[in-house]
């Protein structure tokens, strides 16, 4: 491995005034464990999806009562993961087997990093879409407020049936990481190398990126995709940070996981069952059967896209984004069907 660049003037200044609200990142559980595993084959997949699915924390109740969206009739040979990354107050992990704090609490965690990732074990292809934290969206028995309420409120119940509602899904899946796993995740791959475009500041963080590619650690990986201040677009473009990173992260993955370093494979594996939670319907059989039928995915087959946004505005004082939903949800009816958008429409 070459040596890692220098990243200058990372170290901040002076504290973040509110590292509760650490937490932006882009995690995608599904591609991440799926990922670690595609270089074991089958015999492989298997005996790693028993021994690892094993450690795995599962989530109880994860899922709303009542009603759901059905599922699709194209649904045969695909899984819709809801993730999220939660910034949690608590200094103690709260998701992943290293959890030693409650995952939920009233109002003590927020949802501000949401995906949907639909994965079709057919094609060997999954669509991520990125819902933003401020979007304005109904929240069933409570009106409307920002998405990332509905976890502070209900949990996962609560967050799972906001987004079916929203988005005319049904969620098969549902994972979390908080930003303890976070840290340690991209860690345990020895680092993720990202190219910063261009050379910024964030001042709520008080720090410098530097242009060029770094390879970032744990801490240097949060303060990155979590940079909102001091980039052009603002949220929009620290979804973009978020994605990138994934990206990366992938092909770290696939790049470090070999049958040849075992003690890589043990590590890594180690590292993601530590730190992700996931609802207690994932089974090891569902595990192994995305494992074997994804083998062959790559960043190249995974398209990153974000909700369609009509405008921005200030609702009760918060800055909010208003979605298009009409789109949205054809947007989603099409992926479902077989035929999602082009990257970037």
């Amino acid at each position: 491995m070459p040596p890692r660049p220098r990243w200058p003037n990372w170290e901040p200044r002076q504290p973040p005034r509110r590292p509760h609200r650490w937490l932006r990142r882009l995690l995608v559980l599904a591609l991440v464990a799926v990922l670690a595993l595609l270089g074991l084959g089958v015999g492989g997949a298997w005996w790693a999806t028993e021994h690892y699915g094993d450690q795995v924390t599962r989530i109880p109740d994860a899922f709303p009562k009542g009603p759901r969206p059905p599922q699709p009739e194209e649904h045969r040979g695909t899984t819709t993961f809801l993730l999220a990354g939660i910034d949690s107050r608590s200094k103690h992990p709260t998701t992943g087997s290293d959890a030693t704090a409650s995952l939920w609490k009233y109002g003590a965690q927020r949802s501000d990093t949401l995906m949907l990732v639909h994965l079709d074990t057919d094609k060997g292809t999954a669509y991520t879409m990125s819902i933003p934290r401020d979007s304005w969206v109904p929240i069933p028995g409570h009106g409307s407020a920002k998405i990332n309420a509905a976890f502070s409120w209900g949990g996962p119940p609560l967050l799972i049936q906001t987004v079916e509602r929203l988005t005319g899904t049904r969620v098969d899946h549902f994972g979390v990481i908080d930003w303890h796993g976070f840290r340690s995740l991209t860690d345990a791959v020895g680092g993720v190398p990202v190219t910063v475009p261009r050379d910024t500041y964030d001042p709520e963080q008080h720090r410098h990126f530097s242009a060029g590619t770094h390879v970032l650690n744990g801490e240097q990986a949060l303060a990155y995709v979590r940079q909102r201040h001091g980039l052009p677009g603002g949220e929009l473009d620290r979804i973009k940070h978020q994605q990138q990173f994934l990206r990366s992260l992938v092909d770290r993955v696939r790049g470090d996981i070999r049958l040849t370093d075992p003690l890589g494979v043990d590590r890594t594996l180690d590292a993601i069952t530590g730190t992700v939670s996931v609802d207690d319907r994932m089974s090891n059989t569902d595990l192994r059967d995305l494992v074997l039928g994804l083998r062959q995915l790559d960043a190249t087959d995974a398209t990153f896209t974000t909700a369609p946004i009509v405008r921005s505005r200030m609702i009760d004082g918060q800055y909010a984004l208003i979605l298009d939903r009409g789109k949205l949800r054809a947007v989603w009816r099409g992926v479902e069907a077989g035929h999602p958008p082009a990257p970037g429409r």
